[in-house]
C-alpha cells in the first residue's frame, strides 16, 4: 500500500508540475498544433491535406474580429476570473429542458479546452477544465489568452485559428477583416464544421447581424492588463 501511495503522490506532483510548466511555455510560445486538431485529422483519414493553421500575432488580428468573439461567445471575458456562474445556471436549467445541449463556457474555459485537452463530454475533462482554467487566469493576460483562443479554434472543417480562416472564407489576412466578415465567422462557431462563413446561409446571415448589434452596443474593447 504504501508502494502504491508513493507511486500516485508522485504521479500527481509530476502532473502539477508539467500542466503549470505548460501553461507558462505557452505564455510565451505560440501554440501550433491542438489536442483537436490530431483528433480531427484521424477522423477524416480520406482527407489528404493537413490542417489550415497559421499563427498571428495579436496586432495582426482585426479589432474587429477580437470584438465580434468576445460580443458573441463571452461578453463578460474581460471582467470574470475565467467563469460566468450566471451562464453556467442558465446553460444548467437550458439543458435540463431542451433536447439540444447548451454551453455556458466562457473563452477562457475554451480556450483551456482547446489547448490542453480533448473534446469529449465527461466529468473528468469539465473538471481538468476547471483546472486549466484556473491556471491560464492566472499566468496569462487576457490579452494572452484571447490570442491563443483566436489562433486554435475550430472555424471551419480543417480550418483553425482567424488567419486560416480570414484566407479560407474571405481570401485576406485576418489584420484586414471587417466588422461584418468578422461577425459571419464568429457566427458559424456554433458547428464549424457544417456551417459556411461565406455564402452565408439564411441561419448564419441573422447571426451575423445579430453580432454586429452586440458589437455596436458594447463599444471599444480594452484588455486590461492585470495588476
Amino acid at each position: 500500500m504504501k508502494r502504491i501511495f508513493r507511486f500516485l503522490a508522485k504521479l500527481f506532483i509530476w502532473s502539477i508540475i508539467i500542466s503549470v510548466g505548460s501553461v507558462v511555455l505557452f505564455k510565451y510560445v505560440p501554440v501550433l498544433i491542438t489536442p483537436l486538431m490530431v483528433i480531427r485529422y484521424f477522423e477524416n483519414t480520406e482527407e489528404t491535406e493537413l490542417w489550415k493553421h497559421n499563427w498571428v500575432p495579436m496586432e495582426d488580428i482585426s479589432k474587429n474580429m477580437q470584438l465580434a468573439v468576445i460580443c458573441s461567445e463571452d461578453q463578460k471575458f474581460v471582467n470574470h476570473n475565467g467563469f460566468d456562474l450566471e451562464a453556467i445556471e442558465k446553460a444548467y436549467e437550458y439543458n435540463k429542458k431542451g433536447k439540444r445541449i447548451k454551453g455556458g463556457s466562457t473563452i477562457s474555459q475554451q480556450t483551456a479546452k482547446n489547448v490542453f485537452l480533448w473534446p469529449e463530454r465527461s466529468w473528468l475533462r469539465k473538471g481538468l477544465e476547471a483546472y486549466f482554467t484556473f491556471l491560464i487566469e492566472t499566468i496569462w493576460s487576457k490579452e494572452r489568452i484571447l490570442e491563443v483562443y483566436l489562433n486554435s479554434i475550430e472555424m471551419g472543417k480543417g480550418v483553425y485559428g482567424v488567419e486560416a480562416a480570414a484566407k479560407h472564407w474571405f481570401k485576406k489576412s485576418a489584420a484586414n477583416l471587417g466588422p461584418y466578415e468578422a461577425a459571419a465567422i464568429v457566427a458559424v462557431l456554433p458547428n464549424p464544421r457544417s456551417y459556411k462563413a461565406n455564402p452565408a446561409s439564411a441561419y448564419i446571415q441573422k447571426r451575423k447581424q445579430w453580432i454586429v448589434k452586440q458589437m455596436r452596443y458594447y463599444g471599444t474593447l480594452n484588455l486590461k492588463p492585470k495588476e
